[in-house]
């Protein structure tokens, strides 16, 4: 029997809490003020100890509060995806950890009607190089057993601590591990220099073969303590179609497939950017792939969003912002009425091509970077889900309809 055979009826609308329990400098660069750190790792190494504990707890504490929830709650959403790093027991100095957090997380959840999806965002050593995964320009994780051993305990840690909450959607095993295509596509030392050339040397793309025994072992780590109807999300690794032979057996149960489907992406392997062209490109490619993979798992894209380089007036080949040394757009060059018929355009695509599958959660609730006042940054706006609501470029209670 097919997974999709066993979760006919899953459907989940929801979005990700980005940059509050693992950082990324793009999304709130003055959290990194006075450093020149890249990235989470060495965030703690430029700062004393003092000041680097002193900006965690409050950027914790104010970035993501109980009101955050009411709100997601009020558009219509049924869970968030939480990012949450792999030091977040407490137990990796010089970091601090962050499990008070999350406890407070499933508290409001469950206050408000939401789930929560756990998503295990960052691996020692990193899982894929870039920014996101803790480290940047370096991916040695997967060659460190010691490490791979760990990230297993985190898990089932995880697993323990909320397996019988309600709150619970699922617990997803690793985010975006950097498979050999991602790997070469994304030149990923290239995009993202390691700070010390030295620590990047030996970094390379994770084997299928490898996450595959991964994701087996995390899966016998995590589901005896996950209470009924509660998943185990595995990640795609950008490589949607390969999963088809993989836990199809019958006691894999409750698997999800996660697939992370940005349009920059799709600018990256030549989609025109127009509106008919990312229509084209969703409706041909993420709608197709992910309608047929259904037939496998429920598969859920748990990260997406609006941004586009034809909206930001300006080609950002492939995502790459001013922290990534490209130039953004020195000036609006759409009307806010031009804007708003690209935003409507692509999520309407968009969203039909998620709801061929299992649901979807944006990327990403909120965004700090001043995108009026520093320069480079126009069009950023439309990865921040609030701004996307408020200017009506897309609205979360519509998702259900689309």
């Amino acid at each position: 029997m097919s997974q999709k055979g066993k979760e006919k009826k899953m459907r989940v609308n929801g979005v990700n809490l980005g940059n509050w329990l693992v950082l990324e400098k793009w999304m709130n660069p003055a959290l990194f003020e006075g450093t020149t750190a890249e990235d989470e790792y060495y965030l703690p190494r430029q700062l004393s100890k003092e000041v680097y504990e002193a900006r965690m707890k409050i950027h914790r504490s104010e970035y993501i509060t109980e009101r955050d929830f009411t709100r997601i709650a009020s558009w219509g959403m049924d869970a968030v995806r939480i990012p949450v790093p792999y030091f977040i027991f407490g137990d990796r100095e010089p970091f601090i950890g962050c499990v008070e957090d999350l406890d407070k997380a499933f508290n409001w959840a469950e206050k408000y009607g939401l789930k929560i999806l756990i998503d295990l965002h960052t691996a020692p050593d990193g899982q894929n190089g870039s920014d996101n995964g803790g480290i940047c320009g370096v991916c040695k994780w997967a060659q460190e057993p010691e490490e791979v051993e760990f990230e297993l305990t985190v898990l089932e840690r995880l697993a323990r601590r909320y397996g019988k909450r309600e709150g619970l959607w699922g617990i997803e095993v690793l985010n975006e591990p950097a498979l050999p295509g991602m790997w070469a596509a994304m030149d990923i030392q290239k995009r993202y220099p390691p700070m010390e050339p030295e620590k990047g040397v030996g970094s390379a793309p994770i084997s299928i073969e490898f996450i595959r025994q991964f994701y087996l072992d995390a899966y016998e780590r995590i589901n005896p303590h996950l209470a009924e109807g509660k998943y185990v999300v595995i990640h795609d690794g950008f490589d949607l179609m390969i999963w088809k032979d993989f836990m199809q057996e019958e006691k894999y149960k409750n698997v999800v497939l996660d697939t992370h489907q940005y349009l920059m992406m799709a600018e990256m392997y030549g989609c025109e950017q127009t509106i008919e062209g990312y229509i084209d490109y969703v409706e041909n490619h993420f709608a197709k792939e992910i309608e047929e993979m259904q037939q496998y798992f429920p598969v859920i894209c748990g990260e997406w969003c609006l941004f586009n380089s034809l909206a930001c007036g300006v080609d950002t080949h492939g995502g790459q912002s001013v922290l990534n040394g490209e130039e953004g757009a020195v000036e609006e060059k759409m009307t806010p009425e031009e804007k708003k018929k690209i935003y409507n355009a692509v999520s309407k695509a968009q969203m039909a091509a998620w709801n061929k599958g299992s649901g979807q959660f944006y990327w990403s609730y909120k965004l700090l970077t001043d995108t009026v006042n520093t320069p480079g940054w126009i069009g950023w706006d439309s990865w921040d889900l609030g701004r996307c609501h408020d200017f009506g470029w897309f609205l979360p209670s519509s998702a259900e309809q689309m």
